[in-house]
């Protein structure tokens, strides 16, 4: 059986030096695990200070995100049981398809921002995806 502790710190790897900030991070990282399905609808969520313990962010940046998770619809929390995710099958717009399109929107964003035209973006993506697939096999 895998550590808890290290599935969380494995699921939940932050960027320090990435200009998203960590709250959105994780914010995202959650919408993807539960559109994704590896999140199902009904699973508990790990507690706020387990989580926080895990990731080593604050507490607060880690109730923020489920307080956003909350309103946006992806997860109920209930009072002294914990946080439990909610079935989005049929929210508009929540798929792999479109979660996919948004990280892949930001990674453009990002690239453009330092200073990579799209032919070099296509190139660096290239490669990556080569290397992702060499190590896959």
């Amino acid at each position: 059986m895998r550590d808890k502790e290290n599935t969380n710190a494995a699921l939940f790897e932050i960027n320090e030096k990435s200009s998203i900030p960590i709250w959105l991070q994780l914010k995202n990282r959650f919408i993807y695990l539960i559109t994704s399905g590896y999140y199902k609808p009904g699973d508990q969520l790990p507690t706020v200070r387990g989580l926080a313990a895990d990731v080593e962010v604050n507490y607060n940046t880690v109730s923020k995100v489920y307080m956003s998770l909350e309103q946006d619809g992806y997860i109920e929390s209930k009072r002294r049981q914990g946080a439990f995710v909610l079935d989005v099958s049929d929210k508009p717009g929540v798929s792999i398809a479109s979660t996919a399109e948004i990280v892949t929107i930001e990674y453009l964003k990002r690239c453009n921002e330092l200073g990579m035209t799209l032919e070099d973006i296509e190139e660096q993506f290239g490669i990556c995806l080569a290397d992702a697939k060499a190590k896959r096999n």
